[in-house]
């Protein structure tokens, strides 16, 4: 496997993703990691659902939530404190090719979903992008 994430590369991951696999992912990183991961997936998420969103940018988001749900990717999900850091990677670099595409709606929305599931999360948890 490509050890170089980027923007550029994500595409190739495309075909894990399914929204049902992604909200099987979801559900195990809420008990997993911190609400900010989360949060970064669920704007990717409904920026991919978006149909104001230009295809380019949804081949980039559906790479990195295809990468997030592969189960075999470069470091695995399974190693204390490390597993989760290219999964990181891969959402903030989808985020930051697609930045110019997330509106206030999808923030709310993806923030709405982070409250049914954590309860109240401060903007301050969820890093600039709140």
């Amino acid at each position: 496997m490509d050890k170089q994430l980027s923007s550029e590369n994500l595409p190739r991951f495309q075909r894990y993703y399914s929204a049902d696999s992604f909200w099987k992912k979801i559900r195990r990183l809420v008990k997993k990691t911190g609400a900010k991961t989360v949060y970064y997936a669920l704007v990717l998420y409904y920026t991919l659902m978006d149909p104001a969103t230009p295809y380019k940018y949804k081949a980039v988001i559906a790479g990195a939530l295809g990468y997030l749900i592969l189960p075999a990717d470069i470091v695995p999900d399974f190693l204390p404190a490390m597993g989760m850091a290219d999964d990181w990677g891969a959402l903030l670099a989808a985020v930051m090719y697609v930045i110019t595409a997330i509106t206030p709606e999808i923030k709310n929305k993806a923030q709405q979903q982070l409250g049914q599931w954590f309860g109240s999360v401060s903007k301050e948890d969820l890093g600039d992008l709140a």
